[in-house]
């Protein structure tokens, strides 16, 4: 009877239990349908002004909309090509623009050179337009000198050349407005057209302590560094004047020597320039090293010291750490038989007897020495100009190199060489390998280039005189030699000239040389043809 009244009492609490569970149920499903309700009212009767609760066609108005949409994005910070994709705003803040802007547009109204979507299709447009440029930076873009134009600035370096330094460009861009309120742009001015994106030159304080970099000269640390180092110096000889093919020669010996011995080069910084290369037909001593070849780039690969600097330091400090010179008078002593020297200096001293002084003996008939050539490059402010000269050019152009001049004039040695580059013959042979139309760079010798003409109803000709405001009182360059020549004005030589053409010529899309592909003369002259290839 015990068992029967306990399972009685658990029967009766588990069926209590379960109506209270129904009653609870059903309270929670009315008070889920009353909120369900609620919510149905309240979005059938509110109107937000969240855009994304528009429907779909005013989202999709809204995402499609360009230039009436308020992108605020700091475009006063320069930024790498790297940080965007090109036509693609790098957006901070995005919000809804008025929906009666969507429908009506001003296209006679000023545009705004701030707008990102401008910005980035001026950056698109120069991109496509140079293809064969790699851009490290573009500036903001800024108000042009009406109200459909925009300045902007930038710096870039050829694609090939990727340890060039970078040149700086900005031009003017003419921006179009359509009734759909979209951009376009209609036309990139030349080189350096758009002044109002350049910097005022009271605010390049980084740019002159770039130019401080470029033209500063080795410094030694200390006392005690300069009294534990190995140097060697080439003191007189024949190279003096020379022309500069003979000059770099016989530098470059001495810069694989230097290398070879592991000591520094002491340089004389100061060069003579021969009559060859000068307008008043003289040599001319005083030419600074850093006014034609990259100095920077040589000091950063190997050990050189300016000797103005090192004979300071020599005469004050040779005595007082012992430091002593060993002297080779005697050119046909080879680097080899140097190695063992243990004395601070080696000099090299040449006599005045041609061509036996001449450095470049030092290396021949050894191949412990190489000469390396990759330490030598153009100087940057003339590289400068080379590169503003391509930019005119849209970096797209093909190129021919013509020698002319006593050649020419020379039958003896050179009998074909006068009616194989007439313009009726460059005609001809330039037809299969450069077409109608193109930018044609001729690098020439020729004085009068009026004696080209005919070539012009062919193709887009240029010539390195064309460039001449490149290196006028009023340029960059001029201002910055004259700095680096101690106030003095520097005259645009003819090496200067000669550098400029032959890096022009080599940057071509297709290259044309007169001695390989105009005439089968020989460039030394008759019979030497198999000399030079041996």
């Amino acid at each position: 009877m015990a068992g029967q009244s306990a399972l009685s009492r658990t029967q009766g609490f588990r069926l209590k239990n379960l109506g209270q569970y129904a009653i609870a149920m059903i309270r929670n499903v009315c008070f889920s349908m009353f909120v369900i309700l609620v919510l149905i009212f309240t979005i059938a009767t509110y109107d937000p002004e969240d855009s994304l609760f528009h429907p779909s066609t005013k989202i999709a108005n809204f995402f499609t909309s360009k230039s009436n949409a308020t992108m605020k994005s700091d475009t006063t910070v320069i930024k790498t090509v790297e940080d965007f994709a090109v036509g693609t705003a790098v957006i901070d803040e995005l919000t809804e623009p008025a929906e009666s802007d969507l429908s009506e547009c001003d296209v006679n109204s000023p545009i705004d050179c701030r707008d990102p979507e401008v910005f980035h299709l001026m950056i698109s447009a120069t991109i496509a337009k140079f293809k064969d440029t790699h851009f490290y930076k573009f500036g903001k873009a800024v108000q042009g000198d009406t109200n459909n134009s925009c300045d902007m600035a930038w710096r870039f370096r050829p694609k090939e050349e990727t340890d060039a330094a970078a040149s700086k460009d900005y031009r003017r861009f003419v921006v179009v407005r359509h009734e759909n309120c979209t951009h376009s742009i209609v036309h990139m001015g030349e080189y350096h057209s758009g002044l109002n994106a350049r910097k005022p030159k009271t605010k390049i304080k980084n740019a002159e302590r770039e130019d401080i970099a470029i033209d500063s000269l080795p410094v030694v640390e200390s006392e005690t560094s300069f009294s534990r180092g190995k140097y060697l110096i080439y003191v007189g000889g024949g190279e003096r004047c020379k022309n500069m093919n003979h000059y770099l020669w016989s530098f470059l010996c001495a810069l694989g020597e230097a290398q070879y011995l592991k000591r520094t080069l002491v340089m004389d910084m100061s060069l003579c320039l021969s009559s060859i290369y000068t307008s008043s037909k003289l040599d001319e001593e005083g030419k600074d090293f850093r006014l034609y070849f990259d100095f920077k780039h040589l000091m950063n690969s190997t050990s050189v010291l300016d000797q103005g600097q090192f004979w300071t330091y020599w005469n004050d400090l040779h005595k007082k750490y012992g430091m002593k010179l060993h002297l080779v008078e005697d050119t046909w002593i080879k680097p080899m038989k140097l190695r063992r020297v243990k004395d601070a200096l080696i000099m090299r001293k040449f006599g005045s007897v041609e061509p036996d002084n001449y450095w470049y003996g030092v290396c021949e008939g050894t191949s412990s020495v190489q000469k390396p050539w990759h330490l030598i490059k153009r100087s940057k402010r003339l590289m400068d100009i080379v590169s503003a000269i391509i930019s005119k050019m849209n970096s797209d152009y093909d190129s021919v190199h013509i020698l002319r001049g006593e050649r020419a004039r020379n039958k003896e040695l050179w009998p074909n060489l006068d009616a194989d580059t007439s313009p009726d013959a460059l005609i001809s042979a330039l037809r299969d390998n450069v077409e109608e139309g193109r930018h044609l760079y001729i690098a020439t010798n020729e004085n009068d280039t009026s004696f080209f003409d005919p070539l012009r109803n062919k193709y887009k000709i240029h010539f390195l005189d064309e460039f001449m405001d490149l290196w006028g009182e009023k340029t960059e360059w001029y201002s910055e030699a004259t700095k680096l020549n101690n106030g003095v004005p520097v005259e645009f030589d003819g090496y200067m000239r000669l550098s400029i053409d032959t890096e022009v010529f080599l940057r071509g899309k297709k290259k044309i040389e007169t001695f390989n592909d105009l005439t089968k003369d020989c460039k030394d002259g008759i019979n030497t043809c198999s000399v030079a290839m041996s």
